[in-house]
């Protein structure tokens, strides 16, 4: 009897035991399936927790050359949410031996790293985007011109001014790594989205450069284009890529997986002419961040024209007058500003001109090197880009 009993009570055991176990499988994948709930409803919640509560745009002068009458010198901070309304100057560097102010050759910057860096004709500085301090300056051998970062801010390519190089720096602390070297007069750079590729742009080359990041090696390129490259964009996808060129009114498209021209893209309605600067008829051009339009700058005319890029050949839809004569065309982040190097603030939607920019002292400001920064709670959430460049599958602060 007791034997029986004994084995009555540990078949008890077990069952309860086995009843605890199941409860307690029960208990854990409810809460697997409540933390993967969690989870997925925290997807859905980012993109309202981190909408930045102020948006600026950041503008570095001397960005027509060296004149100082265009917005004197340093980083001019304007704010989008009101009005474009001037904010703050903040110092920079970028002097000559004599104390005065280098030309400004390009302006990028990354939230994730807090930096922004300017390059002069012979310097690159990159300062604090909180503290708005300088960290550090550093001079180039062949000089610097308009450079680019990868998306997560920690390496840059940087051209020499117009020589043979383009220097692969250590963005951090501005260290070079290495070099590349088309030999085509570097002078224009973009980084790719996914942070693969950069593509290199030289003064005295119709061949648009196409570099590896991996291993810093440029082994292909696009073109050649009817002429010489001038500025140019590239979409997020990296499949095409806009080009001003030489002599153009208008724009050359070419096909970046193949490397060939695709098509020659005339201004039509308007003549080419004298130009005050950079030479060529068409010296700025930009893709809408939805990349549905194509922007390019008519300096003769003082024209900004807009081409809808949903049909290829892209086809002229607008031409917008400005208050000077533009070199330059990028936008906000959100597409719905457009900024002209004229200082002339457009509305993509009307495509109307909504306000200038001017400064602290109520003269007008202009310049070709000028982007977006965004934050949320005193600390930089996102970067725009001095290009005009796709953003419809960005994953980067830049």
């Amino acid at each position: 009897m007791k034997i029986e009993a004994n084995r009555k009570v540990n078949t008890g055991t077990k069952v309860n035991s086995a009843r605890r176990g199941i409860g307690n499988s029960l208990i854990t994948s409810a809460a697997t399936g409540l933390i993967l709930f969690i989870g997925f409803i925290a997807q859905l919640l980012p993109a309202a927790e981190l909408k930045p509560d102020h948006r600026y745009l950041y503008v570095a002068a001397p960005g027509i050359r060296n004149y100082l009458e265009y917005g004197g010198h340093g980083l001019v901070v304007f704010d989008l949410d009101d009005g474009h309304k001037f904010v703050k100057r903040i110092k920079t560097s970028g002097l000559d031996t004599q104390g005065k102010p280098l030309n400004v050759k390009g302006v990028c910057a990354n939230a994730e790293t807090k930096r922004i860096y300017i390059t002069t004709t012979r310097t690159l500085t990159c300062l604090d985007l909180v503290t708005e301090r300088i960290l550090w300056e550093k001079p180039y051998g062949f000089g610097c011109d308009r450079m680019a970062l990868s998306p997560d801010g920690k390496i840059m390519y940087l051209p020499s001014l117009e020589g043979p190089v383009w220097y692969v720096v250590n963005a951090l602390n501005g260290d070079v790594i290495t070099k590349i070297t088309p030999n085509s007069g570097a002078h224009n750079t973009v980084y790719g989205n996914d942070g693969s590729h950069v593509f290199l742009a030289g003064l005295r080359s119709p061949f648009l450069t196409v570099a590896e990041t991996t291993t810093h090696t440029s082994n292909s390129a696009v073109g050649p284009f009817s002429a010489p490259i001038r500025p140019f964009t590239v979409n997020s996808k990296q499949t095409l890529c806009f080009v001003c060129i030489n002599e153009l009114l208008g724009f050359e498209v070419g096909d970046i997986k193949s490397g060939k021209k695709l098509f020659r893209v005339e201004v039509e309605g308007f003549q080419k002419g004298e130009v005050k600067r950079h030479g060529c008829p068409s010296h700025g051009i930009g893709l809408t961040p939805d990349e549905k339009q194509v922007w390019v700058c008519d300096g003769h005319n003082r024209r900004m024209h807009v081409f809808d890029v949903n049909t290829m050949p892209p086809k002229q839809v607008a031409s917008i007058e400005l208050r000077d004569q533009p070199g330059w065309i990028t936008f906000s982040i959100d597409g719905r500003f457009a900024y002209p190097s004229t200082g002339d603030v457009i509305d993509v939607g009307s495509r109307r001109i909504i306000t200038t920019l001017k400064d602290e002292t109520g003269a007008d400001v202009q310049s070709e090197k000028l982007l977006e920064v965004d934050f949320k709670d005193g600390k930089p959430l996102q970067a725009g880009n001095q290009f005009g460049v796709g953003r419809t599958s960005v994953k980067g602060n830049w």
